[in-house]
């Protein structure tokens, strides 16, 4: 049930199933487990940071006393934010990539000399409140998950929580503003901001230096029960809209308020774009697979090899899937090159697979 918000291949019923850890279908390893006594190096708040401070969420609103110094993460990617500022979680939740600590390659090096963050696993039937209390939180973040009211006011006695914000579906939180809301919970609010900047930068750049990515549409896929599209409410399609690209005409219908649907073989002509990404477990095989459907594979960005193939696994695809503050610079080295031959007019031109 992990797989599609992930990448690929899962089921779109999200709410009540993708609250919190890791599903075998995701993930296949439980990082080292800190003792639960063990605080995480206290960070000293910015000159101004204010507690108590109040924080509006789908829920309403949540006060955090003073400033955290034991913070779980709930939420998917929520640990890379507070990383980013310098808050090592006691806990963290791990969604994808079996990481020590749920921890990627691209947020390690923000772990210093602190011990890795217990993980919390999910067994289908919920959040394991019981491992949370014993972390002793004084702050819990949720904002990239799905975590219902109930899920909430449980969560809400042991600590306080920030859930995901009101005005984005489930799983929906821009990057940018989980950034901001994460560093002002832990008095980190200026430089969380600094950090986006620093971000947003790297696409600007990238833009720059190409500019054939203008106006330019692009989707991105997955063959999930025929074809899953991934519509503008979700992280990964952000990403393309950040370089330049704009989504097929017609994709926000086909999604609705979710942030990605099935489509039927009738809508097919919402993969023919400058570029399509595919999300998938083997990029040989699942393009040959695709190449098979004669309505795909008779549209014009398959003739003039404008496909870009993102294997769901492996550190690259897992960074693709996470769309952080701090995954995203490496998700960019490897994914602009891929784009940029895929959309440089000559069919020719093979879209490379990215190095580690």
């Amino acid at each position: 049930m992990f797989r599609i918000l992930r990448g690929a291949r899962t089921a779109a019923a999200l709410a009540s199933v993708l609250f919190l850890g890791t599903v075998a279908a995701c993930g296949s390893g439980e990082g080292p487990a800190g003792p639960s006594g063990s605080a995480a190096p206290a960070t000293s708040g910015q000159a101004g940071a204010a507690y108590p401070m109040s924080i509006e969420h789908k829920y309403g609103s949540t006060t955090i006393p003073a400033q955290p110094k034991r913070v779980v993460t709930v939420g998917l990617t929520d640990q890379d934010a507070a990383l980013a500022v310098g808050t090592v979680p006691v806990g963290t939740t791990e969604w994808l990539g079996g990481y020590p600590g749920a921890v990627g390659p691209w947020a390690k090096d923000k772990l210093g000399t602190a011990a890795a963050p217990t993980v919390l696993k999910d067994t289908g039937t919920g959040p394991q409140v019981e491992k949370i209390a014993a972390l002793a939180p004084d702050l819990i973040l949720a904002l990239y998950s799905g975590v219902t009211k109930e899920q909430y006011e449980t969560l809400s006695k042991i600590a306080p929580v920030v859930a995901q914000p009101k005005d984005h579906p489930d799983y929906g939180v821009p990057w940018e503003r989980q950034t901001e809301i994460i560093g002002k919970a832990l008095g980190k609010e200026t430089e969380a901001k600094a950090l986006v900047r620093d971000v947003e930068a790297r696409f600007a750049q990238a833009r720059s230096q190409h500019p054939d990515f203008a106006g330019a549409t692009g989707v991105v896929a997955t063959p999930y029960e025929g074809i899953f599209v991934y519509g503008p409410q979700d992280n990964r399609a952000r990403i393309l809209s950040s370089l330049g690209f704009t989504p097929p005409e017609g994709l926000d219908k086909a999604v609705g308020t979710e942030f990605g649907a099935n489509i039927s073989k009738e809508r097919t002509d919402l993969l023919d774009a400058e570029t399509v990404m595919w999300i998938v477990a083997d990029p040989a095989a699942d393009a040959a697979k695709l190449h098979q459907d004669k309505l795909y594979a008779d549209l014009d960005v398959v003739a003039k090899g404008r496909e870009v193939f993102v294997k769901e696994t492996g550190d690259f695809g897992n960074a693709f899937s996470f769309v952080s503050v701090l995954s995203l610079p490496y998700t960019l080295d490897r994914l602009v090159p891929q784009l940029a031959a895929a959309v440089d007019g000559d069919p020719a031109t093979e879209v490379p697979q990215p190095q580690p």
